[in-house]
């Protein structure tokens, strides 16, 4: 599927894509979703007042996201070595905006320093430096990561997964968790006192059931929240996606 087919596959969303055009594309390869729940007076300690938790089952959500980023480019640019490939490992939970739901980013650690900066800059995102990488092991994917960047606390992650079921379209249960935890179109982010959105569309997500033995996991230390229950875990082969510039709410 190409972007301009892409473009015009609306019909899982629940609000159209933006008519502007898109600023750039990436694709979001070997994915683990792993979530766990978190209560909800807790969660509203840890984001900006501005944001209201977003909840399912009276439950607020927390997620540790790594995969691959691939195809990273700007509209009407090519592919450039080193900078369209890279690690990246995210940090998030699901809020809402004057009723906008979208997803609130605590962190997202990357391995290419230039995109840690150009996010920074351009989308006000907590992006870190980080030491990391991927391998296939038999049918599983090793994922290793290390913060290195004084602007973060000392965060690590040690995790081997990999899919255990074929494949489910969450857009077919607008009201399940697996569409509430991954069906987003929209992050926010702030800058000083103003909140910015930053769009964004793509396909419904190819999720599968997956398993996962965590090694080290401290990413959600900084926050103080405690991960003794099981994740939920889905994986994501690959999703080819667009993003529009950051805008003022």
């Amino acid at each position: 599927m190409n972007l301009a087919q892409i473009l015009k596959l609306v019909s899982h969303r629940t609000y159209p894509p933006p008519e502007t055009p898109w600023l750039m594309t990436q694709s979001w390869d070997e994915l683990l979703f792993a979530h766990w729940r978190v209560p909800t007076d807790q969660m509203a300690s840890l984001i900006p007042r501005d944001f209201e938790v977003d909840t399912y089952d009276n439950n607020a959500w927390v997620g540790v996201v790594p995969f691959v980023m691939r195809k990273v480019r700007f509209a009407k640019t090519p592919l450039m070595p080193y900078v369209s490939e890279f690690l990246e490992l995210n940090v998030r939970t699901y809020v809402r905006y004057k009723g906008e739901p979208g997803v609130y980013f605590f962190s997202l650690d990357a391995s290419n320093p230039l995109a840690v900066d150009g996010a920074r800059i351009s989308y006000s995102l907590p992006y870190f430096n980080a030491r990391m990488s991927k391998r296939q092991v038999d049918d599983w994917s090793l994922y290793q990561s290390r913060r290195d960047d004084k602007r973060g606390d000392d965060c690590q992650l040690k995790v081997l997964y990999r899919p255990t079921a074929n494949v489910l379209d969450a857009t077919k249960d607008p009201h399940g968790l697996p569409y509430f935890l991954t069906e987003r179109y929209r992050l926010f982010t702030k800058k000083g006192d103003d909140v910015y959105k930053a769009e964004v569309h793509h396909p419904p997500w190819p999720l599968q059931l997956a398993e996962a033995q965590f090694s080290v996991n401290t990413m959600l230390s900084p926050l103080g929240i405690n991960t003794q229950d099981e994740p939920v875990l889905y994986y994501s082969h690959q999703l080819l996606t667009l993003e529009w510039a950051p805008r003022l709410c």
